[in-house]
């Protein structure tokens, strides 16, 4: 396990952080590889981020990235829930990314064809013989008041789950559906970015980096715990209960 945290003042400047790092880890596989695998995740704070990645239209390998995403509400693209409309607008259009680059959740389909879907393009795309998880270049994830991430709530079954690669979630507290990446794809990325903004989030982050190993009760324990190379980057509001999880709080630019 390799965690790392930095705290910055606000969520523009956590923003601005994430973006260099995952620019970064981008920029590592293209190096070695013809095209690099991004997926992003929704809800409100990926929007800074996502502005400080479109930034980068003209200079930087976009034309060899693809984009996949961590989850996904079960509503059209055109829905104002939708992580696919978030993203579309901020960053998609933005850096005007051909179709051919862009996997998204078909939200507009039912839960269980939706995530059957999923998996058949991850398959697809990362050529996946029998039993085998895709790895991801980079993973974007968030987390909730309750310390979920993706769609990945407290109490869910598929925390345990290690080999699936996608599925659907009855989210029973919001009375909706949703698809997510599950655990075993989330632990096989090779690098996996955090990021976090909010007094409401501070508990959650103290318990997820700092508490006892609980995650029925923390789920985004299982991915800060055992995934390969995690790094989370905070406001001062979600940080300030000083979770002392890390090596240093001096962001690595690129």
């Amino acid at each position: 396990m390799s965690v790392q945290w930095y705290e910055q003042d606000n969520l523009e400047t956590a923003a601005e952080a994430a973006s260099h790092f995952i620019l970064g880890r981008i920029a590592d596989a293209l190096s070695g590889q013809p095209s690099a695998t991004l997926a992003l995740s929704g809800g409100a704070v990926p929007r800074a981020l996502f502005a400080q990645l479109a930034a980068t239209r003209y200079h930087f390998h976009w034309d060899r990235v693809h984009l996949f995403w961590a989850d996904e509400r079960c509503v059209p693209p055109d829905h104002a829930d939708s992580n696919y409309r978030l993203a579309r607008e901020t960053l998609l259009d933005p850096l005007h990314l051909p179709a051919s680059q862009i996997h998204r959740i078909r939200g507009e389909l039912r839960p269980d064809a939706a995530a059957q879907r999923y998996r058949e393009d991850l398959q697809d795309f990362f050529r996946l013989e029998e039993g085998r998880l895709p790895s991801f270049d980079v993973v974007h994830l968030g987390l909730g008041p309750d310390a979920h991430t993706a769609s990945l709530f407290p109490g869910e079954p598929l925390l345990d789950d290690r080999s699936g690669i996608a599925a659907a979630v009855y989210v029973e507290k919001l009375n909706s559906w949703r698809v997510t990446l599950l655990p075993g794809v989330l632990l096989a990325a090779r690098h996996t970015v955090f990021l976090t903004a909010g007094e409401e989030k501070a508990e959650a982050v103290q318990a997820v980096l700092a508490g006892p190993y609980n995650p029925q009760r923390w789920p985004a324990q299982v991915i800060t715990h055992h995934g390969r190379h995690v790094v989370w980057f905070l406001d001062h509001a979600a940080a300030r209960r000083e979770a002392q999880a890390t090596t240093s709080n001096t962001v690595p630019r690129v």
